[in-house]
């Protein structure tokens, strides 16, 4: 798809603003918890979502690959992804779960705040292939957030919130320590070269 904009002068860095302002968007959407602002909010996000994969490829394609590039990336998934739950919490406020809606979006936004910032760590420090995470049959592990629209678009957005208050916390203990320990073992690479 990024093939016709190889020669030109848009770069990976306008796509990955592109994908912070539509998932801005999408979060900003699903704040107001009605369905056509559902649907809207779940659409930004997959355009969002397209772009974060069309960056990196157009960097790929193009040779305009970049450090900067790189770490602005991960820091634009850290925002979406986190104002992806603080908007859906903010949404599921009028709800039985009522401020605790938000609380519980904002600690799945922090944990996966805390996941991308070691991964940006950790890639600043060593580089990009030290910190990536392990895909599973062929999907990256920040493709599970294409899980959120779905499910506030299913009614599921509840659920969604208090499964990811709970579960991203956990996840983003799991992958600290395993960063921590591919930071040791770069070190001891580094060392031994």
């Amino acid at each position: 798809m990024v093939k016709p904009l190889v020669n030109t002068p848009v770069t990976p860095n306008h796509l990955t603003t592109g994908r912070l302002l539509f998932g801005l968007a999408a979060a900003g959407c699903f704040v107001f918890n009605e369905t056509n602002w559902n649907l809207i909010g779940a659409f930004c996000f997959l355009i969002s979502m397209l772009l974060d994969r069309a960056d990196g490829e157009l960097a790929r394609l193009s040779g305009k690959s970049s450090r900067f590039g790189a770490i602005y990336d991960l820091v634009t998934d850290g925002i979406c992804n986190a104002a992806l739950f603080i908007g859906v919490g903010l949404g599921q406020m009028d709800t039985n779960l009522g401020i605790w809606a938000i609380w519980m979006g904002i600690i799945a936004g922090i944990s996966i705040s805390i996941i991308l910032y070691l991964v940006i760590q950790l890639a600043t420090e060593v580089d990009a292939s030290a910190a990536a995470l392990d895909s599973f049959a062929g999907f990256d592990p920040d493709d599970a957030i294409a899980i959120v629209p779905i499910g506030v678009i299913l009614g599921f957005a509840k659920w969604l919130l208090i499964l990811a208050a709970i579960f991203t916390p956990i996840v983003a203990i799991f992958i600290s320590r395993d960063m921590i320990k591919r930071r040791r073992q770069a070190i001891v690479d580094k060392e031994s070269i």
